[in-house]
């Protein structure tokens, strides 16, 4: 398959512009070795943005981190699995001259839900309870089906802030596969955060052969 050229609704810049910005999820690696997964993210112009190279699909055991970079390679955030974590929790950590400080902790929302929903934490995100005491409240929020690229990302407060659908071919009707796909990010939103919650969704979504029966669909996720 060739270069992926996302539609092109204005020139994406980073987090603060007043445009709705699309980006084109390419699930391949940007490397050209054979055996080689991961992520490749174009940008409007169909420039590579981000990457994640040599994606592993072992088990959490065994696959270790996954590290988001940008187009040129320099790394961004580090996505950390929890070992032991019942809800198939992940912590990202931000990778700035040579410190890693933690950022957000993302999972499943239940231990017995059978979907794609999930929730995000970041760092010291807490709420008092009526009873005095501090509980965790999520930030974000992602519902719907990722693996039939019909989900949407939301604010703790139900606000949608980018959505994810799958592909069209250019000037037609027909969808690409499922291994192509847009997200459609709100102005004012950061990039990075939402590349890695989708690399992140990748890992602990229901898998492909289960998706008509296990996934559900959120109101908020575009057709």
């Amino acid at each position: 398959m060739g270069r992926i050229h996302p539609d092109n609704i204005g020139k994406p810049v980073r987090k603060g512009d007043n445009h709705e910005t699309v980006w084109t999820v390419w699930k391949k690696s940007s490397m050209a070795f054979h055996g080689t997964d991961g992520f490749s993210v174009y940008d409007s112009s169909g420039k590579l943005a981000f990457r994640v190279d040599n994606y592993s699909r072992r088990h959490k055991f065994l696959s270790g981190d996954l590290l988001l970079m940008d187009g040129s390679g320099s790394p961004l955030l580090s996505l950390h699995p929890q070992i032991f974590s019942l809800h198939d929790k992940w912590n990202g950590y931000k990778l700035e001259d040579g410190l890693r400080t933690e950022v957000f902790s993302m999972g499943k929302r239940s231990i017995m839900q059978s979907s794609d929903e999930a929730q995000v934490f970041m760092l010291n995100s807490t709420v008092s309870t009526g009873h005095g005491h501090v509980a965790a409240k999520p930030d974000y929020k992602i519902e719907g089906c990722f693996w039939r690229r019909h989900c949407s990302i939301l604010t703790g407060t139900g606000d949608v802030i980018a959505e994810i659908s799958r592909k069209k071919a250019k000037n037609t009707s027909v969808f690409l596969g499922d291994d192509v796909f847009t997200i459609v990010i709100k102005p004012g939103v950061d990039f990075e955060l939402i590349m890695a919650f989708i690399v992140v969704m990748d890992r602990i979504s229901c898998k492909p052969f289960s998706t008509r029966i296990l996934c559900s669909s959120s109101s908020h996720a575009v057709l």
